[in-house]
C-alpha cells in the first residue's frame, strides 16, 4: 500500500432534501487543512503498523460522512434556523419564495459562521495532533467532545436536560463534563425547537395585524369575495423589506447562541 498523499480540499457531504453543500470550507481565513489518506482497491496483508491506520482513517472517513446529516442536524445551530426561516416564509405568505434551496443553504452558511470557533477548537485541539501522531485516538475523540459538550450546555434548558436524564434512569451527572453526549444531544434539540418557536411566534404578530386591518377594511367596504391576502401581502412585503427584515432576523439568530 502506498504511502498517505495529503491534499487540501473542500469537504462535501451531502443531506437529505439538499443537492450538496460545503461542510467545513477550507478558506485561508480559516487557516484549516484536512488531510486523507490515498485509496487502493487491492486485497494483500500490511507490511506495518502505519498501513493498518490509514485503513482506519478510511473506515473512519466514511463513517463520518454518513452521519454528517444527523450531525448537522442535531448537534448546530441548523435546526433553529431553519424552522425560524419557515415560519417567517409561513408569516408572509409568499409560499415558496425564497425557494427551499435559498432558505437551506442560507441556514447552512450561518451555522458555518456559528460554529466556526468549535470547530477550530476540535481541529486544533483533537484533529491535528491526531494526524500528527502526537496523540492517540482515544485521547484525541475526548478533547473533541469538550468544545462540542459547551456548545450544547451553553444553548440547552437544565429543564430539558433534566427530562432525558430521569428519562435514561442515569445517576444524577454531578458536574457538567459528566453529561453523557446521549443524553445532552435529545436535549439540545427540544431546546432548539423551544426557541424556534417562541421566535417565530414573535415574527407572526406584526404580519398577523395587517391581516387583520385588512380584513376589517374590505368587510366594512364589502369586498367579502375579495381575498384579503391578496391584498395584505404586498404591505407585508413593503414592511419587511421597510425594516430591513433580512438583516435584523439573520443579525438577531447569529446573537443568539452562546458559544
Amino acid at each position: 500500500m502506498k504511502q498517505k498523499q495529503y491534499t487540501n480540499f473542500p469537504y462535501l457531504i451531502t443531506t437529505g432534501g439538499v443537492l450538496f453543500f460545503v461542510l467545513l470550507p477550507i478558506l485561508n481565513a480559516w487557516a484549516i487543512t484536512f488531510p486523507i489518506p490515498s485509496l487502493e482497491l487491492n486485497v494483500g496483508t500490511a507490511n506495518s503498523p502505519e498501513e493498518v491506520a490509514v485503513v482506519l482513517e478510511i473506515i473512519a472517513l466514511l463513517t463520518i460522512l454518513a452521519l454528517a446529516p444527523a450531525i448537522l442536524i442535531l448537534m448546530t445551530p441548523f435546526t433553529r434556523l431553519i424552522v425560524v426561516f419557515h415560519f417567517l416564509r409561513q408569516a408572509m405568505g409568499t409560499q415558496s419564495s425564497p425557494p427551499n434551496q435559498v432558505i437551506v443553504g442560507l441556514a447552512l452558511f450561518m451555522t458555518f459562521f456559528i460554529i466556526k470557533p468549535v470547530t477550530t477548537d476540535i481541529y486544533e485541539n483533537a484533529l491535528n495532533p491526531y494526524m500528527e501522531r502526537k496523540i492517540g485516538f482515544d485521547v484525541a475523540f475526548e478533547k473533541a467532545q469538550d468544545p462540542i459538550r459547551k456548545f450544547l450546555l451553553i444553548n440547552t434548558r437544565e429543564n430539558d436536560l433534566a427530562l432525558f436524564v430521569k428519562g435514561a434512569d442515569i445517576k444524577k451527572p454531578e458536574t457538567r463534563d459528566d453529561i453523557s453526549l446521549l443524553v445532552l444531544i435529545p436535549a439540545y434539540v427540544i431546546s432548539e425547537l423551544k426557541t424556534a418557536f417562541i421566535v417565530g411566534f414573535v415574527i407572526y404578530i406584526p404580519f398577523l395585524v395587517i391581516d387583520m386591518v385588512v380584513a376589517s377594511v374590505l368587510l366594512a367596504m364589502g369586498m367579502m369575495m375579495l381575498p384579503p391576502v391578496m391584498i395584505s401581502l404586498p404591505f407585508k412585503l413593503m414592511l419587511f423589506v421597510l425594516v430591513d427584515g433580512w438583516n435584523l432576523i439573520s443579525g438577531s439568530l447569529l446573537k443568539s447562541f452562546g458559544v
